[in-house]
């Protein structure tokens, strides 16, 4: 018989959101709701959006279905993306630079980020924040990342902790030469954002080390403080060190849509001199044909001037409540970042287990949160807070978790 890929085999456990909701089904099969409203289950936890994809971005999805109608409007493949949607991306969050023949659409961010492992492969040390998304962690051991420390039985993994004693950013001296190295801001999970001078220090970091950032920018449009930057290539030098990763996922509510980009400059290069934007075009044309071209209508209709206002009226509303959160767990004494310029919630509970808090908090409250351990040992002692819920929905959790 054929035998198992054996990267499978070293990820330990499940992955960490279907791992939550089976823990939620059993406490719901044990705990059934009796009809009134605080038997019911908020969740605070998966960062799934929950408000409807606002009018002007709706009808560009709706008009790209109907095109495809048309035999004067059908359309087909396009691997790398539109060259429309390319152009106009590039305009509206690069100011042209990086160009639109580095823009690739994608069907989303975290698709992505496990295809980007397809250049470097196996021999390649990875590096990551310590909490940090868990696909970054389990798509490099899928691939069979080698070398490095180990955690849960993952071996070539580097872990940088960002944790409140270092500001949330990690100790650049750590990182590994010639890595690949996954840099999420607004951070995903603990929500908060670099500054321009860490991101200047960063990119000098990756320079001088021949280590190559990948940058998650997925939450880049809830960022409010213009002083912080919204992308990596807004620091000189990123061009030569940097792949960025981004999504209309979190910021146009296309979490169901599903459309994305990656930014790949033409000055990346390989420690040979071959072109990184080369090969992942090559990549993107060999085992993908392009997202959904009805989801790059909407795309196309979210950057217009109408559409932006939308995104920015949507993500408003993600951080109002999240306002509304961080206040309810400052009243209860309770340590926490993120929330500012991040729909994510970052609250300490010191010497407490993750998943005992995450217990805690759905039997006395029936909030589901998430716990913070599920994103790397610095996690521990922490649970991550959802801003993603309907407005009544996070006012009523807020309301049970004051009364704990």
């Amino acid at each position: 018989m054929i035998t198992r890929n054996p990267c499978i085999a070293n990820i330990k456990s499940g992955y960490l959101f279907p791992e939550i909701a089976r823990r939620r089904r059993e406490f719901a099969a044990a705990h059934p709701e009796t009809g009134d409203a605080e038997s019911r289950i908020i969740s605070l936890g998966v960062g799934n959006t929950t408000e409807p994809i606002l009018p002007h971005i709706d009808k560009g999805l709706v008009e790209g279905a109907r095109r495809l109608g048309a035999a004067k409007t059908y359309s087909g493949y396009s691997d790398e993306g539109l060259l429309e949607l390319r152009e106009k991306i590039s305009a509206v969050f690069y100011r042209g630079q990086p160009g639109a023949d580095e823009v690739f659409i994608s069907d989303g961010a975290k698709c992505d980020i496990g295809r980007l492992q397809l250049l470097f492969g196996a021999h390649t040390q990875v590096a990551v924040q310590d909490p940090s998304y868990p696909v970054y962690v389990d798509g490099s051991v899928l691939i069979g990342a080698a070398g490095g420390w180990q955690y849960e039985g993952y071996r070539g993994l580097n872990y940088l902790p960002c944790t409140g004693e270092n500001g949330y950013f990690p100790d650049l001296s750590k990182l590994p030469a010639n890595s690949l190295f996954y840099f999420c801001s607004p951070n995903n999970p603990t929500g908060a954002t670099a500054s321009r001078e860490q991101l200047a220090a960063l990119v000098k970091a990756a320079r001088e080390k021949g280590a190559l950032i990948i940058f998650d920018a997925a939450y880049g449009e809830y960022i409010r403080d213009p002083a912080l930057p919204k992308s990596i290539f807004d620091i000189d030098g990123a061009r030569d060190c940097a792949i960025e990763v981004n999504s209309f996922s979190k910021s146009a509510g296309f979490t169901g849509v599903r459309l994305g980009w990656t930014v790949v400059p033409k000055e990346l290069k390989y420690a040979g001199g071959e072109s990184v934007n080369a090969d992942w075009n090559r990549v993107c044309g060999t085992i993908f044909n392009g997202a959904s071209n009805i989801a790059q209508a909407g795309g196309l209709a979210a950057l217009d001037e109408a559409g932006l206002k939308e995104i920015r009226e949507l993500t408003d509303f993600y951080l109002g409540n999240a306002r509304l959160i961080r206040e309810t767990l400052h009243q209860l004494g309770i340590s926490c970042v993120g929330g500012d310029n991040s729909p994510y919630i970052w609250a300490h509970f010191p010497g407490r287990d993750s998943w005992e808090v995450f217990s805690e908090i759905l039997e006395k409250c029936r909030v589901v949160t998430t716990p913070g351990s599920g994103f790397g040992p610095a996690g521990e002692s922490f649970i991550r807070f959802s801003a993603f819920g309907h407005r009544a929905d996070v006012e009523e959790a807020c309301g049970r978790i004051a009364r704990m």
